[in-house]
């Protein structure tokens, strides 16, 4: 294995690390040299890993056990850890990383990045699937078993609204505004977008497909939706709250992500080991692309050069040239397809961060 040493390359100055669910790792990966250095032991697989919006630090989340590892970016090491309960469903960190928020199944867990220590508890009414945070300090939480999703005010813990839904609710992710959120149900192929001041259902949109992804596009005016059904991404428009139209993806199309410049849609084909690439202005097809064995997460680095593709059942990653697409017009002109990094069992997720 190589040691952790940098040097000067012409990749991303910062490292990609990876939850491996298959064992108890998380993967640090040297994007400037597109090397593994280090496979980081935790205490339990991890199935997220998350980075702060200004420390040099990651969040791995593993949920058997219920713990939140911190990892030092710099110093590619545990730092430190804590338990946020028996076990977990998922985390997300306030926009000023101040808290880290730990969904368990009856309770929404606040944790003080600074100390790493848990310092509250909301109690909900059901066993939560999912979670997200708004900018203005709430949370939407679905409750698939009582058909209902939440609004939970972060402050107080108090709950505002408990909005009866037509079936089981599952994703729930607020608009970019925060003014409403989207909700999904793969019981009854429809999301709903609900206002969150009144916890009003605004529409309910009958799709064609399962949704079982989403994914905004950067100015949040686009909702892709994946799912099984078709072989295709569902756009939706949010603020128009109308489906705009289905395009094809790919073989069983999973998960996704959006480059920003240029503004591609790329999503993942498990069935197929490929990834697909869409022109979201044109929606037109720019390119098929084998990546692996599994294809699930797609993470986009912050400079918008490399599409990073999680192959689940080889346990490596696809580092992907995003303008190599555009660019390439000679044989001799470097393909998309940079290069493949193996990172351990079953990669399922990944978070980029600068390093100095």
């Amino acid at each position: 294995m190589c040691g952790c040493a940098r040097k000067k390359g012409r990749g991303y100055p910062g490292y990609a690390f990876v939850a491996n669910a298959g064992e108890r790792t998380v993967a640090a990966v040297d994007l400037d040299r597109f090397a593994l250095v280090k496979r980081i032991g935790i205490e339990a697989p991890p199935t997220a890993v998350i980075p702060h919006p200004q420390r040099p630090v990651v969040y791995a989340l593993a949920p058997e056990h219920g713990v939140v590892c911190e990892i030092d970016a710099a110093a590619l090491a545990l730092k430190r850890k804590v338990r946020a309960g028996p076990s977990a469903v998922a985390m997300r960190l306030s926009a000023d990383g101040k808290w880290l928020w730990v969904l368990v199944p009856r309770g929404l867990v606040r944790i003080d990045t600074d100390r790493m220590r848990a310092v509250a508890t909301i109690r909900l009414p059901g066993a939560a699937a999912d979670f997200d945070l708004s900018d203005d300090g709430r949370a939407a939480i679905s409750f698939p078993q009582e058909r209902q999703l939440g609004f939970v005010r972060l402050d107080t813990g108090a709950i505002e609204h408990l909005t009866a839904c037509p079936a089981e609710p599952s994703l729930a992710r607020f608009q970019s505004d925060g003014k409403q959120v989207v909700v999904s149900s793969r019981a009854d192929r429809s999301i709903s977008i609900l206002d969150t001041a009144g916890g009003r259902t605004v529409v309910r949109l009958p799709l064609p497909i399962e949704p079982a992804n989403f994914c905004f596009s950067s100015d949040g005016g686009q909702l892709f939706v994946t799912g099984p059904g078709m072989d295709a991404v569902v756009i939706v428009f949010p603020y128009e709250t109308e489906v705009a139209e289905t395009i094809l993806a790919g073989r069983s199309p999973d998960g996704m992500a959006v480059s920003a410049a240029p503004s591609y849609l790329f999503v993942a084909n498990p069935e197929s080991a490929s990834i697909t690439v869409l022109d979201i202005d044109t929606r037109k097809l720019v390119a098929t692309l084998t990546v692996g064995q599994d294809p699930h997460r797609i993470v986009i680095t912050p400079d918008n050069q490399y599409a990073l593709v999680l192959n689940r059942r080889s346990g490596d990653m696809a580092v992907v040239r995003i303008a190599a697409f555009t660019a390439r017009r000679h044989r001799h002109d470097p393909p998309p397809l940079f290069t493949m990094i193996p990172v351990g069992e079953q990669p399922v997720s990944a978070a980029v961060v600068a390093v100095s």
